[in-house]
C-alpha cells in the first residue's frame, strides 16, 4: 500500500507572534517552526498502516526551502522519501490553490491513501484534505480516529458529537483527514535520524506543476482583539435575576 502523508510547516505554537508591519499577516523573521501538530498524527497513523500492512510512506510538503527541516523530520520519524513543493517565498495561503498544486504533484503517484491533518495550526481552515479529495475525485472521511485495512478497502472510526463514534467501510484510493489525539506520536531515534540523511527528497518548483493564479482567499487584516469589561446589575426579584442571569449567560456569554 502506498500512503502519501501531506505535511505543513508552521510557526512553533509557544512562538512570540507580533503583526507584520503590512498588518495582513504576522512578522515571520525570527520565528522558530515545526510540523503541524494535526499533520504529525497524519503521519503517525500512515506509519502504523505500513507497519502493520507493508507498503511505502510518502511525505508531501508545499512550502519554502526552508520548509527541508520539517520534511527531514517526518523521514526521521520512519517516512520513506519525500516530495518538496518548492513554492518560493511561501507556501499557498488559501485551500483552493494549495489543493491543486497537491493534487498536481500526485498525479503521477498513485496513491492508494492520502491523510492529512484535520486543519493547520496557524490557518486553520480544514478544508485543503477535503477539498484535495475532491479535485482528485477520491471519496474521503473527516475526522478520523483509527484506519484499519480491511477487505476491498479500509475501515475507519470517525469522531463524532457528545462522544459518538461513526465506522465507516471505504474503497481505494482514499483521502482521510485525521484527528489530533487520535494515538501517541512518536520520536525520531538516533538511527532515523541518520537514515534521514540519505533518503530520497525530490523538489518539484512549484512553476513545474501549475501556472501562477490569484489566491482565492485574500487576507485583508488581522489584529489583536480588543479587551473590554462590562459589568452588568441586575434589578428586581431574585427569581428574576436569575432569569436575567441565566438568558445573559446562555445567549450572550454562550457557555450554557
Amino acid at each position: 500500500m502506498k500512503i502519501v502523508v501531506a505535511i505543513r510547516q508552521v510557526p512553533a505554537r509557544d512562538s512570540q507572534f507580533r503583526i507584520a508591519a503590512s498588518g495582513i499577516w504576522i512578522d515571520e523573521s525570527d520565528l522558530t517552526r515545526e510540523i503541524n501538530e494535526p499533520d504529525a498524527y497524519a503521519l503517525e497513523a500512515a506509519l502504523q498502516l505500513r507497519d502493520s500492512a507493508g507498503g511505502e510512506v510518502v511525505v508531501l510538503c508545499a512550502g519554502p526551502e526552508g520548509a527541508s527541516q520539517t520534511i527531514r523530520e517526518a523521514l526521521a520519524k520512519g517516512a520513506d522519501r519525500a516530495i518538496h513543493i518548492d513554492t518560493g517565498a511561501a507556501a499557498p495561503s488559501d485551500p483552493l490553490t494549495l489543493a491543486r498544486t497537491l493534487a498536481a504533484a500526485l498525479a503521477a503517484e498513485n496513491a492508494d491513501l492520502i491523510l492529512t491533518g484535520l486543519q493547520s495550526d496557524d490557518l486553520g481552515y480544514g478544508q485543503t484534505g477535503v477539498i484535495l479529495a475532491e479535485v482528485m475525485g477520491v471519496p474521503h472521511a473527516t475526522i478520523v480516529m483509527n484506519v484499519e485495512v480491511a477487505e476491498g478497502g479500509i475501515r475507519v472510526k470517525r469522531e463524532l458529537e457528545d462522544g459518538w463514534f461513526q465506522q465507516v467501510a471505504m474503497p481505494l484510493p482514499a483521502l482521510l483527514t485525521i484527528q489530533s489525539g487520535a494515538t501517541k506520536l512518536r520520536y525520531a531515534t538516533l538511527m532515523g535520524i541518520k537514515k534521514a540523511k540519505t533518503k530520497e527528497v525530490r523538489v518539484i518548483p512549484v512553476s513545474d506543476l501549475a501556472p501562477a493564479a490569484a489566491p482565492a482567499i485574500r487576507i485583508a487584516r488581522i489584529y489583536t482583539p480588543v479587551k473590554s469589561k462590562n459589568s452588568v446589575i441586575f434589578d428586581g426579584p431574585p427569581a428574576q435575576a436569575a432569569a436575567q442571569l441565566v438568558e445573559k449567560l446562555r445567549f450572550e456569554a454562550r457557555v450554557i
